[in-house]
């Protein structure tokens, strides 16, 4: 395959047949021309090889990622394991002694020490303020059924059917910034903070991309998700100091509560 062909004359009547968007008639017409005319065969590979090492780039990168995470928690619970065990030694050996006075102590110090229950934990839930998706007139339902369908699934809270979706997507149909950015957002609301921070910062990262500035909010929440919450107060400063973010108020919000600063 030359890999100097020239898509753009093909490009339209290409998009239309990997979508299937053409009429049986076209189809046909499409097809008998594909047999007979060399550079438009070539055109068709060549695009056919464009879309599938984009996917396969994505699809690859998020599976990195969830191996490294899943290796990270292994690890943690080997970790956390081997102290319980040494720890439950440690006391079997002495409980006889002491159970008796830790029942007394623990009893005395309830009766004059008793306080109202804690305040529970404050979550990066409780201030998040989601991305709302693409709506039906942009995702353009008939042009563009699967990306239509992912939306669709991220509103209705299915964030992994979401993102199956959108891979499926053709990287035609959809700019490579916006796929970036909303397989972040699925992969965030989905709990893969890890994931979702290498696609929201390569995102932010892009001064001249629209959604730079979205993505830069989503990953300092990211951040909070992952309770790394000195990089989350960073980035959310940034956030709250730019007028032209939309999420200013939102990052605002957070700073202002101080919930960041433990």
């Amino acid at each position: 395959m030359n890999s100097a062909i020239d898509l753009r004359p093909y490009l339209e009547l290409l998009e239309r047949f990997a979508d299937g968007q053409m009429t049986p008639d076209e189809q046909e017409q499409f097809e008998e021309r594909l047999e007979q005319d060399e550079e438009l065969r070539q055109a068709h590979a060549a695009y056919e090889q464009i879309t599938a090492d984009l996917r396969w780039v994505a699809g690859h990168e998020t599976l990195r990622l969830r191996l490294e995470m899943l290796d990270r928690r292994l690890d943690q619970r080997e970790t956390a394991i081997s102290r319980m065990q040494h720890q439950q030694r440690h006391t079997q050996n002495r409980w006889v002694a002491i159970v008796v006075g830790v029942l007394v102590l623990a009893m005395a110090f309830w009766i004059f020490t008793r306080r109202p229950s804690p305040i529970p934990a404050v979550t990066w839930e409780q201030y998040y303020q989601p991305d709302p998706g693409l709506s039906p007139s942009e995702t353009d339902g008939n042009l563009r059924p699967l990306l239509a369908e992912s939306m669709s699934q991220y509103r209705e809270g299915q964030y992994a059917a979401a993102l199956r979706s959108l891979r499926r997507v053709p990287t035609n149909n959809l700019g490579q910034d916006t796929l970036l950015y909303y397989t972040g957002i699925f992969l965030l609301r989905d709990g893969d903070a890890a994931g979702a921070r290498t696609f929201l910062r390569r995102v932010s990262q892009q001064p001249k991309v629209s959604l730079a500035r979205k993505a830069l909010y989503h990953l300092g929440m990211a951040h909070w998700q992952a309770n790394q919450l000195s990089e989350a107060n960073a980035v959310l400063k940034q956030v709250a100091a730019d007028a032209d973010n939309p999420y200013q108020q939102a990052a605002r919000k957070v700073l202002k509560a101080g919930v960041l600063d433990q």
